[in-house]
């Protein structure tokens, strides 16, 4: 748990310094105005793709949870396309995206408190209505 808070601790720190904790940079950049966000995930990006590439090298099993590295391949569908359009339509309203909100807090922005109380609602009814068509997948027909 100590090595969790200490992650957070960095990206909170990153997101603050880097300026991307404040909605108008990333709306800016949402807009074309300001690449600063584009060059931000791009060293983000490459710093975790290289840890990425040398951890399993490194040990066979995480640190923290002790599983086997492994890729999870996920299928590009149609929930892929539909989600990230959403979650696209949310960030642009909102002007800031779920890490970045926790940490526009830190930096006395508690406006986004509204955002993050739809994010977890949004979540909550995606999870609610997932249970529900699965279930209703399962149930054979005729059955009460």
């Amino acid at each position: 748990m100590p090595l969790i808070f200490v992650g957070g601790l960095i990206f909170g720190f990153g997101l603050g310094f880097s300026h991307m904790a404040r909605p108008e940079v990333v709306l800016d950049f949402l807009q074309f105005t300001d690449f600063g966000l584009l060059f931000v995930m791009f060293g983000a990006a490459i710093v975790t793709g290289i840890a990425f590439a040398i951890m399993p090298r490194v040990s066979d099993r995480a640190p923290l949870t002790g599983d086997v590295y492994g890729r999870r391949l996920k299928s590009f569908d149609r929930n892929v396309l539909i989600g990230g359009a959403i979650f696209g339509v949310g960030w642009g309203l909102s002007g800031i995206c779920p890490g970045a909100a926790y940490a526009s807090i830190g930096i006395g922005n508690f406006t986004i408190l509204w955002a993050l109380a739809g994010m977890f609602a949004g979540a909550y009814l995606q999870g609610r209505w997932r249970s529900q068509r699965a279930a209703s997948e399962t149930t054979p027909a005729g059955a009460d």
